[in-house]
């Protein structure tokens, strides 16, 4: 989802005598210095003295929610919305925000964005959101309906144009939106963000019509608008640098299995990790019909660990200590067992836990890891068409994607070498051809009864991913071995990764 953030001047609009406007210039200050735990201590005393202004509970709500501090933030917010702040939309927006992406509640997001279009039904940062939500929630008739509406207020909504293309089925359609997405493309009104989400969408319609060169084509263009979406200071991706990664992540002293206590800890965690694109989503909601296993998504519990508590990673594991071990594994499992309250089981999909499964092993010395495989073809062609966040650099040109695909692979082999019996290989080509085999071995491995994960419809609960609607469908075949229609688009990168080809 996307949020609302304050106003120009860093507020909400406030109108103040002239001792809080001196307090909350303090605040601002320090927020605008990164003294963000400062900040945050300024805006509540005051609050606690001015508990009137609802423009500073509007800031205290950002800040908090900023540092993670969910469950506060929501409550400043309702404060802000109990004193009377303007624009009350924007704050019921903030707040499905939180509900959507942090807590997991998605009823309650949905409310959210609903009493914010009560308020304002024009609201197209609501609607938008509330399509978004459609979406994961498998609402295909819901999202289309609000991306028509946000394209009525506002013809030149291109985010909208692009979900609305990537949404709609019916081929008669087609034709219509490869037109309208290709005059926006031409639109000088037009961002760089803009193209990128535009140019991907129109590479779909012409994949899906099989104009597989027009297709390639336009998504390099994509790819290239991504790059010139993110400011200049953000760095291109550096092979070496992802090369000397994989080698301290290598060297890293191995973990200490036997002196870390907690293997009967509820709830106990499945990781699954692989490259994007891998079948990490397909292979978490054959989970789902568990009835011991909630999905987590892409949780950033463990990315959060390492960024805050174990920085510089993966140097720190050398001189980590079996208590503190302990302690950030009791972390983790605290903050899945507050989202998922009473599951025994919860999966953590993040693809990039690859990266992790030393720590992992550390942490969890009983954790299985489920590592999705796929074609490395078909692999990074499907990341090269996908819009990911543009800071993934190496998802912007598909030599860097086989570059890093081969330095994936190269740490797996490494991990394979030191928890080969705890990490479970499933092909995507495996899974599309024979599903209920795969999904027995697998349930197998996880130590799960297999009849329960017989196959039948996933609960209902939001998909948070590019591949929503694969996912929501039988499952998806046509994905598999789609690089033979780009032969001539990939001699290169089928030249670079020969060796991991087999063939």
């Amino acid at each position: 989802m996307w949020d609302h953030g304050p106003g120009a001047d860093g507020t909400a609009g406030m109108t103040m005598g002239a001792n809080p406007e001196a307090a909350v210039h303090e605040a601002l200050s320090l927020d605008r210095a990164g003294r963000v735990p400062e900040a945050i201590a300024a805006y509540e005393r005051i609050v606690e003295r001015w508990p009137v202004l609802a423009d500073a509970w509007y800031n205290l709500a950002l800040l908090r929610r900023r540092i993670g501090a969910v469950e506060p933030a929501l409550a400043a917010y309702q404060q802000a919305l109990a004193r009377g702040i303007s624009r009350p939309e924007e704050v019921h927006l903030n707040r499905a925000v939180i509900y959507s992406d942090y807590l997991r509640q998605d009823e309650a997001a949905e409310r959210e964005l609903k009493s914010a279009l009560a308020l304002n039904p024009a609201f197209i940062p609501a609607l938008l959101n509330l399509g978004n939500l459609s979406e994961d929630l498998g609402r295909r008739e819901d999202a289309r309906a609000l991306y028509r509406r946000i394209l009525e207020l506002d013809p030149r909504r291109f985010e909208a144009l692009a979900r609305l293309a990537n949404v709609e089925r019916d081929p008669a359609a087609a034709a219509q939106l490869a037109a309208s997405l290709r005059a926006a493309l031409a639109d000088a009104a037009a961002t760089p963000a803009d193209r990128a989400s535009v140019g991907f969408a129109l590479g779909r319609v012409l994949d899906a019509a099989r104009q597989y060169p027009p297709a390639f084509a336009v998504y390099s263009e994509a790819n290239r608008a991504s790059r010139a979406s993110v400011p200049a200071d953000v760095a291109h991706y550096d092979r070496g640098r992802q090369v000397a990664l994989t080698d301290r992540l290598i060297a890293a002293p191995a973990p200490a299995l036997v002196e870390i206590a907690g293997a009967d800890s509820r709830p106990r965690p499945i990781f699954i990790c692989g490259m994007y694109r891998s079948g990490s989503t397909l292979v978490e909601q054959l989970l789902s019909v568990h009835p011991e296993v909630a999905t987590g998504g892409e949780l950033e519990v463990l990315p959060r660990l390492v960024d805050r508590e174990l920085a510089p990673f993966p140097e720190s594991l050398a001189s980590l200590l079996p208590a503190r071990a302990r302690e950030l594994a009791g972390t983790y499992r605290r903050e899945i067992a507050r989202l998922f309250p009473g599951a025994p089981y919860v999966t953590d999909k993040r693809p990039e836990n690859f990266l992790n499964i030393g720590l992992i092993k550390t942490l969890f010395p009983d954790a299985k890891v489920v590592h999705t495989v796929r074609s490395p073809l078909d692999n990074c062609l499907s990341i090269f068409f996908l819009h990911l966040d543009p800071r993934m650099a190496y998802a912007l040109d598909l030599m860097d994607i086989g570059h890093y695909f081969r330095e994936y692979r190269r740490l797996m082999a490494h991990w394979k070498s030191c928890f080969g019996a705890d990490i479970f290989d499933l092909s995507y080509d495996a899974l599309v051809e024979a599903p209920d085999r795969e999904r027995a071995r697998l349930a197998s491995f996880l130590g799960l009864d297999p009849a329960a994960t017989s196959e039948r419809a996933p609960a209902a609960r939001a998909v948070k991913t590019a591949s929503v609607w694969q996912v929501r469908e039988p499952i998806y075949r046509g994905s598999s071995g789609r690089a033979r229609h780009y032969a001539t688009e990939l001699a290169q990168l089928r030249e670079s990764l020969s060796d991991l080809l087999g063939d």
